[in-house]
């Protein structure tokens, strides 16, 4: 387990690089978290320190938005927030997203839990009374 604060926004790029160290070989991250609390923010710049120069933010109403990285190969970003089920998931094809050798980050990983791989790694985000990210990784 590893613990990071992001003091604020001007933090997240650090705490970023951090993460993709923390995860060292392992390829699905799920992220949990409140709304608001700044997951895709914290995606969005570990996107970038993966050497993506644009990402497009949240896939709410896409599932997945998928990339390119110079340095690590195919990405996915998926926001499954809409999704009401583990069926739903499995009808959208996101088990074998999931398996398919690409680094995957989910949002509102809570929803497809059954579907991760057994060493996902698992980043939580909660905001503290002074406002800051405190970031914790499994």
């Amino acid at each position: 387990m590893k613990e990071l604060i992001a003091h604020n926004l001007d933090d997240v790029p650090f705490v970023a690089k951090e993460l993709l160290e923390a995860i060292g070989n392992r390829k699905v991250v799920a992220f949990y978290a409140e709304m608001g609390s700044g997951k895709t923010t914290l995606i969005s710049a570990v996107l970038r320190a993966m050497g993506i120069e644009s990402p497009e933010g949240s896939p709410t109403y896409s599932l997945v938005n998928t990339y390119d990285s110079p340095y690590f190969g195919e990405v996915m970003h998926f926001d499954v927030y809409r999704l009401n089920s583990v069926e739903e998931a499995l009808d959208a094809g996101v088990e074998e997203m999931l398996y398919s050798d690409a680094y995957c980050f989910v949002e509102w990983a809570e929803i497809i839990e059954p579907l991760l791989p057994e060493d996902a790694v698992k980043v939580s985000i909660t905001l503290n009374a002074a406002g800051e990210r405190l970031i914790r990784i499994d």
